[in-house]
């Protein structure tokens, strides 16, 4: 059975207890074991390398060196690493070194919660998003800083709410992308502002999908 390991916490306008449980349950019907952790301690205390998937789940927020070393450690050893939104997009912002793994960092949210907004499918035969459809998000539009070497599996295009990005006309954001740390895989998906809409049955089939892919031993497509 293969094991994973959800730390969550950090700002609470993101529901990180809400969201743990959903992904933890999405992760249990795959057959995971699961440990859910609200203290970043868990990453210094464990032997992060006996995990198969690490999920954080943790926004904004502070780590220690002594936490972030053995997490940098164990995806570059082949763990895989998994997340949504600002859990993942958005924690610790100091460490440059975490942005490097996740493969980019939220930078701006044009007109907040509430935008309605399409997320397009890049790829319908990739086994990540196979047989999806385009589909419409009522919430946070995220506008991110992205590495390019990232495989990109969904988008979003801007502008849809005013700001200062207008003028620079229309951009296809990724919203789904994957990449590699090391010996690591990497799934982000940036959908997931509240658990009402990590319980979107979409998002639920890119997170369900995304973690079995970045999990050791999972697909190499």
């Amino acid at each position: 059975m293969k094991r994973a390991l959800i730390f969550q916490g950090g700002w609470e306008g993101h529901e990180p207890e809400q969201v743990a449980g959903i992904l933890a349950g999405l992760l249990e019907a795959d057959s995971f074991a699961v440990q859910v952790s609200d203290t970043l301690e868990v990453l210094e205390k464990e032997d992060l390398h006996a995990y198969d998937l690490i999920v954080p789940n943790w926004t904004q927020g502070q780590i220690a060196q002594s936490q972030l070393k053995p997490l940098l450690e164990a995806v570059q050893n082949g763990v895989g690493l998994a997340g949504l939104h600002g859990g993942m997009g958005d924690s610790f912002r100091m460490e440059t070194e975490y942005q490097f793994m996740v493969g980019g960092q939220w930078v701006a949210h044009p007109g907040n919660d509430g935008v309605s907004y399409t997320v397009n499918i890049a790829d319908r035969s990739h086994p990540l998003t196979r047989d999806m459809d385009d589909f419409t998000v009522v919430s946070e539009q995220y506008y991110m800083h992205v590495d390019p070497a990232v495989q990109v599996h969904a988008t979003t295009r801007f502008p849809v709410a005013d700001g200062p990005h207008c003028p620079n006309g229309e951009v296809d954001m990724p919203v789904v992308w994957t990449k590699r740390y090391g010996r690591g895989k990497v799934y982000y998906c940036s959908l997931g502002h509240v658990a009402e809409v990590v319980r979107m049955s979409e998002v639920q089939l890119l997170m369900r999908r995304g973690m079995s892919w970045a999990a050791r031993g999972g697909s190499n497509a």
